[in-house]
């Protein structure tokens, strides 16, 4: 797990402070080394002002040995790989290369990668890795670069092209330092999409100069000609194999470190099903952690112990400090760009005190997004009978939180972009009121799914798998973990598993209640039954938050937004809601620190878009 980055020119090379400044905005996801390699306009290696360059920033948890550092290269120095993730169950493939007379100098995934592409090539490397992966390869005897993201999204991958070339990096802000200063401007409708779903859903990025790679999706780039192509490369079909084997082997492979592992275990279904199948399979020795809120309606950390005990892993409950007030810019920061996850700050808490006893930990994300555990499905489900039908009705700017303008604006699209709303940040109604001036503004930003399933429920999963699980839930738990350098990996997210599960029939897959055919891999734990209680989210003391911690920033809030923003969000509607809230709305609790996080974060980026010696 790590942190990459590079560039390579087309015409000029960017100054020199652009490849130590993308490694800079690296280091905290990569503690353990920070590697610059660069090359001049005619590929020859250069120390200093490179028109091309790979940058790495390494968490070593694969053969922590020098030698495996990266960028890698092969013998010949023609193809180079900077890679950030890890994948599982190479090693019968990578004793077949072994055969074949190839030589392998460490243990580490990502010299596997490398030799497999060379071996066979990107249409014969893809299938082959099980895992979670963002990665570049350059192929300096095809003048190709490679830019792929894994199948479910674990692994993020930015990227900027253009006329002065390709730049990529894993965060927002390891591209920033390569954008001219006419790219660095704020996307408006990258402003739209984060009021309208609390992040900014990809191929977006919140700078108009850059995008998100969307999950399962590979980039070539010509390093000759500039030209560029982008294409889906992974499309899930069932496998007929037992679902309970493949998610066992999938929890097991995800257990292999040369560094300490341990597990997040809350008293839900999905973490406990991770922790329960770990000490099913002998693994007594990882730790489980539990975040608890001491004093708070929101701790579940005791039955987490207790859940521990039963099924013997040794526990740890770790105290989430319940104020934000020394800590929220950093936090800002850390998540790279405006996202608004109320369950990000207790991750992010979680994470710092998790790594000080582990480098790896295993997490339940996922199991909702397979089995239809949200609440939203139900209720949207209840509607289908509407499928393409809509009322043409004019659209309204209103700051109403529910009513008729929330009905409107749903009822005026149809069943499928309905449901973007079931999970939304501020509703159409509200982002005009925001934003009076904004043209073109559409009922949601999330993309469609690739594949069209008639199933009602397997579409509204389908839309789920294409956005909301790897641009919110998996971006969250990527930028709280890595931010601290711990290194977290999603068993119920594996593809194999994935796959077996769509060859069940829907009435075995999709039971009541939600995830009930998991039932049977979690030990008989009475009162503490995860499958008999009711789901409860990963809630923070918000209004404690906005009332104490971040009071004295609501003060200006509207005027800082409006300059932030150029003038889109209105200061006199920003202030409006405010002083909603504060007079007892507390239904806009959310939407209060949606607004703080933009604030926040808009002025951190815009400081650093204007630093000296950027691109």
């Amino acid at each position: 797990m790590c942190g990459i980055a590079g560039y390579f020119s087309r015409s000029a090379a960017p100054p020199a402070a652009v490849a130590p400044a993308m490694c800079e905005a690296l280091k905290r996801r990569g503690p353990d080394g920070q590697h610059i390699v660069g090359w001049d306009a005619d590929w020859q290696p250069v120390a200093t002002a490179p028109a091309h360059a790979l940058v790495h920033a390494r968490l070593a948890i694969i053969d922590p040995r020098p030698v495996a550092d990266q960028p890698m290269r092969n013998e010949a120095g023609d193809i180079w790989f900077c890679y950030n993730g890890e994948v599982y169950g190479w090693q019968d493939d990578a004793r077949q290369l072994a055969a074949k007379g190839v030589t392998f100098k460490t243990h580490s995934d990502s010299e596997f990668i490398l030799r497999a592409y060379e071996a066979w090539g990107i249409d014969g490397l893809l299938p082959r890795l099980r895992g979670m992966f963002a990665f570049a390869i350059v192929d300096l005897r095809q003048q190709q670069v490679w830019l792929a993201r894994d199948r479910m999204g674990l692994k993020p991958m930015i990227y900027s092209i253009g006329e002065r070339g390709l730049a990529f990096g894993s965060t927002v802000r390891a591209v920033l330092p390569w954008l001219t200063p006419d790219q660095r401007r704020f996307d408006p409708a990258a402003i739209d999409a984060y009021l309208a779903h609390r992040y900014v859903p990809a191929p977006r990025t919140i700078f108009a100069g850059m995008q998100r790679l969307e999950n399962g999706r590979l980039l070539r780039y010509d390093l000759q000609t500039g030209a560029s192509e982008l294409k889906r490369y992974w499309f899930p079909a069932p496998e007929q194999t037992d679902w309970r084997e493949a998610l066992d082997e999938a929890i097991r492979l995800r257990t292999v470190a040369d560094r300490p592992v341990g597990v997040f275990l809350s008293s839900g279904v999905d973490s406990v099903v991770v922790a329960s199948r770990l000490a099913a399979q002998g693994f007594h020795q990882l730790q489980a952690f539990s975040a608890a809120f001491p004093g708070s309606r929101f701790d579940e950390s005791a039955d987490a112990a207790k859940i521990a005990q039963q099924i013997g892993l040794p526990h740890r409950s770790v105290a989430v400090p319940l104020s934000l007030k020394h800590e929220f810019a950093s936090l800002v920061a850390d998540l790279d760009e405006p996202f608004a996850d109320p369950s990000a700050p207790p991750t992010w808490f979680l994470a710092r005190e998790t790594v000080k006893e582990v480098t790896v930990v295993l997490g339940g994300d996922g199991g909702d997004e397979l089995l239809a555990g949200y609440k939203r499905i139900d209720k949207h489900l209840r509607s289908r009978w509407r499928a393409g039908w809509r009322l043409p009705l004019p659209a309204m700017a209103s700051m109403a939180h529910k009513g008729w303008p929330k009905i409107a604006a749903e009822m005026s699209v149809c069943w499928q972009d309905a449901y973007a709303m079931r999970f939304s940040g501020f509703t159409p109604p509200q982002r005009r009121a925001l934003q009076p001036s904004f043209d073109g503004q559409p009922p949601h930003y999330w993309r469609a799914p690739d594949q069209t399933w008639q199933d009602p429920l397997q579409r509204l999963l389908e839309i789920d798998l294409a956005n909301y699980l790897p641009e919110y839930i998996l971006r969250k738990g990527d930028l709280a973990t890595m931010a601290h350098g711990l290194e977290l990996r999603a068993p119920l997210l594996d593809h194999r598993f994935y796959q077996s599960l769509l060859a069940l029939p829907p009435a075995q897959r999709f039971v009541k209640p939600a995830k009930s055919l998991l039932r049977p891999l979690v030990a008989d734990l009475g009162p503490l039954d995860p499958f008999a209680r009711k789901k409860r989210g990963f809630n923070p003391p918000l209004h404690d938050w906005l009332r104490h911690d971040l009071a004295d920033r609501l003060p200006g809030l509207g005027a800082r937004l409006h300059d932030l923003t150029s003038q889109q969000l209105t200061a006199a509607a920003v202030d409006g809601l405010i002083a909603s809230y504060l007079a007892g709305e507390e239904a806009y609790a959310e939407q209060v620190l949606q607004l703080l996080v933009l604030d926040e974060s808009l002025a951190q980026l815009r400081a650093l878009a204007g630093e000296v010696g950027l691109g």
